[in-house]
């Protein structure tokens, strides 16, 4: 017997989006959030033109490494440093731009179903924004 997991629709990723958006503006932070299904293509976007020019692009990037790694990219952080799983070339803020906190698996029935990056805040925040839609929504 086979148990299957819906897919992540657009109707999750825009209510993910909307999620993710009223914990940012609860904090008052502009942010971009892009949302992936399983397969990474993009389901949702939402840019933020208040946001640094490039978060959109970020949210991107945090989301498709959350997927690729099946980990939130806080948790990844360590494993991209000097010695550590992975290797990145290092960026003007000195910390690998790709593996910036903000990008959530997203899972159903314990199944990867697609992520959710967020981009303009700083990264503690948007880890926090991507976590609580998350929650709020699946």
């Amino acid at each position: 017997m086979t148990t299957t997991v819906s897919p992540l629709t657009t109707q999750d990723a825009e209510a993910l989006i909307a999620a993710a958006r009223r914990a940012a503006e609860v904090a008052g932070v502009p942010v971009s959030i892009t949302v992936l299904d399983g397969g990474g293509h993009l389901l949702a976007f939402r840019r933020d033109d208040r946001a640094v020019l490039i978060s959109g692009e970020t949210s991107t990037r945090k989301a498709y490494t959350a997927l690729q790694l099946d980990a939130a990219t806080a948790d990844l952080v360590d494993a991209v440093q000097p010695g550590g799983l992975f290797h990145t070339l290092p960026t003007a803020l000195d910390r690998p731009l790709l593996f910036i906190a903000g990008g959530v698996p997203v899972r159903r029935d314990g199944r990867l179903i697609g992520a959710i990056g967020v981009g303009g805040g700083a990264p503690e925040q948007d880890h926090a924004f991507a976590v609580s839609a998350v929650e709020e929504v699946l």
